[in-house]
């Protein structure tokens, strides 16, 4: 062990995977574990929240996005279910001009497909009228394929330059003026396979013992294109992804915190694959139960609990903001420089979301457990700060 483990929660140790993420009384099982669950029917879980369990379908938001770092750009694509509805997602930000392109299109919940696991080419899938999300999953082989396109159409898409809504290529649609639909498509596939250890989770949530959050998140080796304003992009050695497989009942009033980044980093005069996964969210014990890793090539180390502090809250951004994310030990220690935010703001009768992706550069370093610090300067950076009302 390093001379960092010790900051390490025993709890944090992953361990061998049952076969099914809740088990057949009903009881959802939490920690970390070492792969993928082959069964994850959360729909069984057995007072989950405070309404009644008929309910449970409202309550449970399922997601699989994938964030694909390609050299001028990141791709972030997304199939979600939030019982309500269901979103097929994909947003673009365009490291050159720092740009973020937003497709967005609600479809019925029940026109929403989720994996029922990683394993064995099962599908997830979102298609509407403008376009799709797909993905098929062989997690057993370290494998993925994921493909989508999605086109311009006035009430899903919008260009958003440093936090502000393009209007001019918005009325454009809007108003049935000329507008070319190739300069607000977008359209790619990836193959993904795995670089490093799996992080695989199930947090206890508030509010009831048998709430989780769970989720899988895997660092992937990227090779494909991507072709957004009638540009293609192209992968290269450089290119990674990182997938999230998200399933959980969050409480009524939520917040999470989130920061990644991935690509190739100078590591002792070599450059090697390294990314991170970094989240504050409403575990009901940080120390034991986060999500928190640093990926290397090969392998993974164990991050402590984390906080983040803002030069200006999210809502109001105009131009940059700093994001602080800390941790006690001197293992985390970044400033997220943000350039570029896409507000996603949803109020409704039965649902308030504020969701902000957030997207720029790193400053700092992350330890690893035996204490090797690795410097990230001038890596890409991207976050989200995300606040419910169910």
């Amino acid at each position: 062990m390093g001379e960092y483990s010790k900051y390490i929660s025993e709890k944090r140790r992953a361990v061998p995977t049952p076969k099914d993420l809740v088990d057949p009384s009903g009881k959802v099982v939490f920690g970390t574990f070492d792969k993928e669950f082959e069964t994850m029917e959360l729909l069984r879980a057995k007072k989950p929240t405070r309404a009644p369990e008929c309910l449970n379908k409202f309550k449970l938001t399922l997601w699989e996005a994938t964030e694909v770092h390609l050299k001028n750009g990141v791709l972030l694509a997304v199939v979600c279910d939030m019982g309500i509805f269901g979103k097929q997602l994909n947003m673009f930000y365009d490291k050159r001009s720092k740009k973020v392109y937003c497709w967005d299109t609600q479809i019925p919940s029940k026109e929403t497909i989720i994996a029922p696991n990683l394993l064995n080419g099962a599908v997830a899938e979102a298609k509407s009228d403008v376009g799709f999300v797909r993905y098929v999953n062989n997690f057993q082989d370290g494998k993925a394929e994921l493909s989508g396109k999605h086109t311009v159409n006035a009430k899903s898409f919008c260009l958003v330059t440093q936090g502000r809504e393009d209007k001019t290529a918005v009325e454009a649609i809007k108003e049935n003026k000329v507008y070319d639909p190739a300069l607000a498509t977008i359209e790619y596939n990836f193959s993904l396979t795995r670089l490093s250890d799996p992080c695989v989770v199930s947090i206890p949530f508030p509010y009831s013992d048998n709430r989780t959050l769970y989720s899988q998140k895997d660092f992937f080796k990227a090779e494909g294109s991507l072709i957004i304003n009638g540009e293609e992009m192209l992968s290269d050695d450089e290119t990674v992804a990182i997938i999230d497989d998200h399933r959980g009942y969050y409480p009524r009033r939520a917040h999470y915190d989130w920061v990644t980044t991935m690509g190739k980093c100078d590591v002792n005069g070599e450059k090697k694959f390294l990314a991170f996964n970094l989240t504050r969210n409403q575990s009901i014990n940080q120390e034991d139960y986060n999500e928190n890793l640093l990926w290397l090539e090969g392998k993974s180390s164990l991050l402590p609990p984390v906080t983040f502090t803002r030069s200006v809250a999210t809502k109001d951004f105009k131009n940059y903001a700093e994001w602080i994310v800390k941790d006690e030990h001197d293992m985390v220690n970044l400033k997220f420089k943000v350039y570029g935010i896409n507000p996603m703001v949803l109020h409704a009768v039965v649902v308030n979301i504020d969701y902000f992706v957030a997207w720029g550069e790193l400053e700092g370093y992350i330890r690893d457990e035996d204490g090797n610090k690795y410097v990230l300067d001038g890596m890409m950076g991207m976050g989200e700060d995300k606040t419910l009302l169910l």
